[in-house]
């Protein structure tokens, strides 16, 4: 049995409202997002994925990975792709006191201009929710979280399952997560082509999430 769930459930959603799960839309739109970056190998390959199907996605990344890697960083912007907060350090937030919590945010935030933020593994203390805010400069903070979970980052599944928990799941508005990290890459590898073409071809426009009337 995994420890997560592919389907972020109504009743979670419902719990907390003021986390963005899913964008409500008649459209065909989905929001592709990757978490843990810029990594120097894998980020390149993503962002050569996207521009092969005019696709734009939220790149949600840790502090430290922007310090060593400023000009990746930098290319993801240029391309139009938008970027989120990840903390600096990848910090559990069920497992570190506020404080030490909102500083490592607010680290990542020197390098990382945006009013988007992600909890990584989604735990996040109520406490620490507040605090976003004032952590990342921004009096519209947007926590976002996901309702489509690819598990790309578990070796213990297949790259077949990987692809069923996005294809199986996705609908108009979908938040999807992927991770541009060398734990995910060999899912993501085979993953990520076949979900661009395959939505595509089913009428889906990619979008990212910045400046949307969340």
């Amino acid at each position: 049995m995994h420890k997560y769930l592919i389907k972020t459930p109504w009743l979670l959603r419902a719990l907390f409202p003021n986390y963005v799960w899913h964008i409500p839309s008649k459209e065909k739109v989905v929001y592709l997002t990757f978490d843990d970056g810029p990594h120097l190998q894998v980020t390149p390959w993503v962002l050569d994925q996207l521009k092969r199907y005019d696709a734009l996605a939220t790149f949600f990344f840790i502090g430290d990975n922007v310090q060593n890697h400023p000009e990746l960083y930098k290319k993801i912007l240029a391309e139009g792709h938008a970027t989120g907060n990840h903390t600096q350090h990848h910090l559990n937030g069920w497992k570190t006191s506020t404080d030490d919590y909102l500083n490592d945010v607010k680290q990542a935030a020197q390098l990382i201009d945006s009013n988007l933020f992600r909890p990584p593994y989604g735990r996040i203390k109520m406490k620490q929710a507040r605090g976003i805010s004032k952590a990342i400069q921004s009096s519209k903070p947007k926590i976002i979280m996901w309702d489509v979970l690819s598990a790309d980052f578990d070796t213990a599944i297949s790259k077949e399952e990987c692809l069923s928990n996005v294809m199986d799941h996705v609908r108009p508005g979908s938040v999807i997560v992927f991770h541009d990290s060398e734990k995910a890459f060999p899912h993501l590898q085979f993953v990520l082509p076949i979900v661009l073409e395959s939505l595509k071809k089913e009428g889906y426009e990619f979008r990212k999430i910045e400046h949307l009337p969340l």
